[in-house]
């Protein structure tokens, strides 16, 4: 059996998008949790922490924004690996949030290698600061 390089917790209501991500990443040695909304990735991060977590701005209830913040104030351990995907990340309101909460962002439509790269990065550097790389 493979070595899994790490968890990764997809949130974004679009189904497609995280069943295609779902797959890309697994193809890549990831395992893969997936949430549909911000109450159910806020209940999958209380019952696991995964290495990192790609969150869409656009969810139906509350915005990732407001949950990247409820997230990073419960779980302070996942600062620096959350990327927000967005095709919105150019609006006034999402710059100026941005401005003030420095975070990664991917910019929709994305390219599967530029999560990847992101993915590699965080992983490599958790297992740096945890002394298993």
């Amino acid at each position: 059996m493979t070595e899994r390089l790490g968890t990764v917790l997809i949130v974004d209501d679009e189904a497609p998008l995280r069943r295609v991500l779902e797959r890309a990443l697994q193809r890549e040695r990831y395992r893969v949790i997936g949430a549909g909304s911000a109450e159910t990735a806020y209940e999958l991060l209380a019952a696991e922490q995964p290495d990192a977590v790609l969150l869409d701005i656009r969810l139906p209830t509350m915005s990732g924004l407001a949950l990247f913040l409820a997230i990073i104030n419960r779980w302070p351990a996942l600062t620096g690996r959350i990327a927000i995907m967005s095709g919105d990340a150019d609006a006034d309101e999402v710059r100026a949030w941005l401005e003030r909460n420095p975070c990664a962002v991917l910019h929709k439509p994305f390219n599967l290698r530029q999560i990847f790269d992101w993915l590699d990065a965080v992983v490599q550097a958790r297992r740096r600061e945890s002394g298993n790389g």
